[in-house]
């Protein structure tokens, strides 16, 4: 399932409608979908494209580089795992005052087995924090991270970073794109 934030950004849809139709074990199934999608991208990846250096558009600044497809997914596995501890921790009853996350460092994934390494640890991580939740959670406790989402319960907040990470697909595709077309070269 995609979570569409576009629509949340563009005032279409609040988040909050987004999740009401989703519960805690839909969340296992979104979560493997996104892992899943992740490893399919990178079927198409060689430990040279795991360190290839892209073009981002998006830079904020003209000398900005693009970031490695390892980059990527200690970054977005690190979103992925802190949001579930979150949720975990709402789904439990205790109030979060602060962001629970620890980046690997993506200089640390030189080669495309580290990076499905990578993968297949948070997938199990992510898994275990929902395994963590309780049988009834606590889906009255909130917490606004993100003015523009609103208050979200512990199913906004795993839902999150499985966003987080379709929102990265795209990223992953191009710059596999771009080391092809640079190895035609």
């Amino acid at each position: 399932m995609n979570i569409n934030l576009e629509a949340v950004r563009t005032g279409q849809v609040s988040y909050a409608d987004l999740m009401r139709t989703i519960g805690h074990t839909d969340l296992y199934e979104m979560s493997d979908e996104l892992f899943d999608a992740i490893e399919a991208v990178l079927t198409q990846a060689t430990d040279a494209a795991i360190l290839f250096v892209p073009r981002d558009a998006e830079a904020s600044e003209q000398n900005e580089q693009g970031w490695t497809l390892s980059h990527v997914i200690a970054h977005l596995t690190a979103t992925a795992e802190g949001t579930a501890a979150t949720a975990a921790m709402l789904a439990r009853g205790v109030e979060v005052k602060e962001r629970l996350r620890y980046e690997t460092p993506w200089e640390q994934l030189s080669t495309l087995q580290m990076v499905q390494a990578r993968l297949r640890e948070s997938r199990r991580i992510c898994r275990a924090f929902l395994d963590a939740w309780p049988d009834e959670p606590h889906l009255d406790l909130t917490l606004t991270m993100i003015p523009l989402l609103g208050p979200m319960d512990a199913v906004g907040f795993h839902a999150l970073g499985i966003a987080h990470g379709q929102a990265h697909l795209d990223q992953m595709r191009e710059t596999i794109r771009q080391f092809n077309m640079a190895e035609k070269l």
